[in-house]
């Protein structure tokens, strides 16, 4: 009987042994699923905030290419003093710079109300990446179009403030100075839409990086 309960002892002192041992081993993977998703959980946070400032600047950009692309569309001056047989008229569409940037303002404005809805996705899930990949393309592509608006306009925006003696361009505006006053307006509108494109595209850059 003593050599029974001395075998007995021992055995359930190695089963607590073993079981001390094996312990550790059942509760890491139970540790490390709870940390990877607090972390999964964190970076959606993050991913869902970045998201949302996206969709935010995307409405911010519209209204400013929207705002370019009227403003520039409807300026048109003519000048009081004219004769039965002359007058001194200036419209946006005397100039092929200005048409051009009245299109293209125009299709970078068609385009951000369309990537709304891609922006939306990326809200609800953030950690989709093929909606993200689209928008950074895309707008990258929005940005070199805005920004070759914005600046074949603003070089005829600047001849009609400043003239160019050396050619014998005169200076307009001090004649034109709704017309110009209106151009300057939109070429200052279109900016704020490149800036608004350019902070995107780094946004969308960081989101890819961190996924």
């Amino acid at each position: 009987m003593a050599d029974a309960t001395t075998i007995d002892v021992a055995h359930a002192e190695e089963t607590r042994r073993e079981a001390k041992g094996k312990a550790p081993l059942l509760a890491t993977p139970v540790v490390v699923a709870a940390t990877t998703k607090a972390m999964e959980h964190e970076k959606g946070g993050y991913k869902r905030g970045i998201a949302i400032f996206d969709f935010v600047l995307r409405l911010g950009a519209l209204a400013a290419a929207l705002a370019a692309t009227a403003t520039m569309g409807t300026t048109d001056q003519t000048l009081p003093f004219f004769t039965q047989f002359f007058q001194f008229q200036a419209s946006y569409d005397d100039m092929p710079a200005f048409q051009f940037f009245v299109i293209g303002m125009a299709i970078a404005s068609g385009y951000l109300v369309l990537s709304l809805p891609f922006s939306i996705v990326r809200i609800v899930r953030p950690h989709a990446v093929a909606p993200r990949l689209l928008l950074i393309v895309l707008d990258t592509v929005m940005l070199a179009l805005t920004t070759a608006c914005a600046s074949s306009a603003a070089a005829i925006v600047y001849l009609a403030h400043s003239g160019n003696q050396s050619a014998n361009w005169l200076a307009i505006c001090q004649q034109f100075t709704d017309f110009c006053q209106q151009t300057s307006g939109a070429v200052v509108a279109s900016f704020i839409a490149v800036l608004i494109f350019l902070f995107l595209v780094v946004l969308s850059a960081i989101a890819l990086r961190k996924h």
